[in-house]
């Protein structure tokens, strides 16, 4: 069957590609690639029915969208793309880097400095290390993502946002003047932080044994062994709520304002990408949990 490409920009007709009746999206993008422009790679392309229309899923056939010979596909070229786990991996090594370089008061930032760090300064910096060291040992071991690539432009405001709020919060903590948190707060937040982390990467593992390798198979997280991973009796995205925790209790710990405004920001933006997925999972999945909340139990 002929099927007509157009730019959703304009409807500029680009060129017509032949392929099989039980052809997939995915095919229709090889064949773009191949035989219409080769600079539009298939991670490059998002193709819809109509110009304004939702984009359709690689995995759909042209049969299922009831698309016959003669029809029109809608082109939109993402731009260039770039793996996530590159991605991923720029973003966290920012951060780990980006604080240790500070830890050690550089005199570009303090001038010189001959006290020493205290405990707590000390006890933060392995906690923010350990954090971001867990996160790239998660994207090259742990993750399995349902999108291969993302627009390279991205990657320079998600590396901004990382970078940019670690140097804010280790100014701050590694400033000779920085006074410490008592022994109390100093203690619930590192106790805090731990288990936070812990359910964090207890999440991570059951998401990732949820979906067999090279597969987009989704299927309804439940708890499973491990009594942290609990936390899905009572919110979709319990990741987000551990991260979020983290973050809490490193303020708590700390006692820094910059690292609370670096807490509420990330809460924020999980907040929105969790609620996202809970309403995906709502509409993919008739049975799923009612009693369930997107982020905070009971109450988001």
């Amino acid at each position: 069957m002929e099927i007509e490409i157009l730019n959703v920009v304009g409807s500029k007709p680009l060129g017509k590609i032949t392929v099989n009746d039980d052809a997939t999206i995915k095919n229709v993008k090889d064949k773009i690639h191949q035989n219409v422009k080769k600079s539009l790679y298939p991670s490059r392309q998002a193709i819809k029915i109509e110009a304004k229309g939702k984009v359709l899923k690689d995995e759909d056939t042209l049969k299922s969208l009831n698309i016959q010979s003669g029809a029109k596909l809608y082109l939109k070229d993402l731009g260039p793309q770039i793996s996530w786990t590159t991605v991923f991996l720029a973003e966290y090594a920012g951060p780990l880097f980006v604080y240790l370089w500070v830890y050690q008061r550089p005199w570009i930032l303090y001038g010189d400095v001959s006290s020493v760090h205290g405990t707590v300064s000390n006890v933060a910096a392995i906690c923010w290390s350990g954090h971001y060291i867990k996160r790239l040992l998660e994207t090259v071991f742990v993750h399995r993502f349902s999108h291969g690539t993302m627009p390279v432009r991205n990657l320079f405001r998600n590396c901004a946002y990382y970078w940019l709020f670690t140097l804010y919060v280790a100014y701050h903590i590694n400033h000779p003047l920085y006074t410490a948190a008592n022994s109390l707060y100093f203690l619930v937040g590192l106790g805090g932080f731990i288990v936070c982390e812990l359910g964090n990467l207890s999440i991570h593992l059951l998401l990732k044994n949820l979906r067999p390798p090279g597969t987009k198979v989704r299927r309804i997280p439940v708890p499973d062994g491990n009594p942290l991973s609990q936390l899905f009796n009572f919110v979709s995205c319990p990741n987000y709520t551990y991260e979020v925790g983290s973050w809490i209790f490193f303020t708590i710990m700390t006692k820094c304002a910059p690292a609370g405004v670096f807490a509420f920001a990330g809460f924020y933006q999980m907040a929105v990408w969790a609620i996202g997925k809970h309403r995906n999972y709502k509409k993919e999945f008739p049975e799923y949990p009612k009693s369930r909340k997107a982020i905070i139990p009971f109450i988001l």
